[in-house]
């Protein structure tokens, strides 16, 4: 892990000793990320709400919600990352709580923007549309080429963000806003022109060439590229 920013998100926090697997804390920051980008119902955007939707595997809400609490009332709402959205009504209970109602929670801008770091996150291609489209989000003509490659290449365009929100949360980026060439440039290392070669290189390749290194390139994949609407990505994370 990088150092500590002031932002302490734990998102992409590891264990010392598993650097591939996600503390608990990110775990659940994730968990609490991804519930306020996709339900709509404030009922479903309380700590309680959000307590119970994370709990799993057998264990008791109540035993996450001192970690939910925490996360936002220390972490999130400071950092400006969440905001209370509203209160609802109470009907029983202590009088005073009655009057002031259950707070509910959404996503800022900035959160919003952290949220799409969040591998199979449902509506992420809304999401973002509404992100760049904010005043003051992006540099020049970042937004019509970014959504442009979103369209045809949408990991590779994930994979950007991941690494620049990354670097945010690690504090070798100072702020989000707005998106641009050179805050993406800073990130990416030497990736982004290794991959240009290779872009540069196969475009002036005969098409039976380009053929031949394609079918080089689906039985290296992993699994086979496919563009379905992003739309209907399934959370392939737990939600209960």
């Amino acid at each position: 892990m990088g150092a500590k920013h002031d932002l302490h998100l734990a998102i992409f926090n590891t264990f010392k000793t598993k650097t591939a697997e996600l503390t608990g804390e990110a775990v659940r920051q994730r968990d609490i990320l991804r519930i306020l980008a996709t339900r709509g119902n404030p009922a479903d955007r309380t700590r309680t709400a959000i307590s119970r939707q994370i709990a799993r595997n057998g264990t008791m809400w109540k035993n996450i919600y001192s970690g939910v609490f925490r996360d936002l009332d220390e972490i999130l709402i400071p950092r400006r990352v969440v905001e209370e959205s509203g209160r609802l009504p109470l009907t029983r209970g202590p009088r005073a709580l009655q009057e002031r109602g259950i707070p509910y929670y959404r996503l800022t801008r900035k959160g919003k923007l952290i949220s799409l770091a969040l591998p199979g996150l449902s509506g992420r291609r809304d999401m973002l549309r509404e992100v760049l489209s904010d005043d003051g989000a992006v540099d020049g003509s970042f937004m019509r080429v970014f959504l442009r490659m979103e369209e045809f290449a949408p990991r590779f365009t994930y994979s950007l963000l991941e690494r620049y929100i990354k670097a945010y949360c690690e504090g070798t980026l100072k702020s989000l806003f707005p998106l641009s060439v050179d805050g993406l440039k800073a990130t990416t290392g030497t990736d982004v022109g290794i991959q240009e070669e290779f872009i540069l290189g196969f475009m002036n390749e005969p098409e039976a060439e380009r053929d031949l290194v394609l079918a080089f390139l689906h039985k290296m994949a992993p699994q086979a590229p496919q563009l379905p609407p992003e739309a209907t990505q399934e959370d392939p994370e737990h939600m209960s």
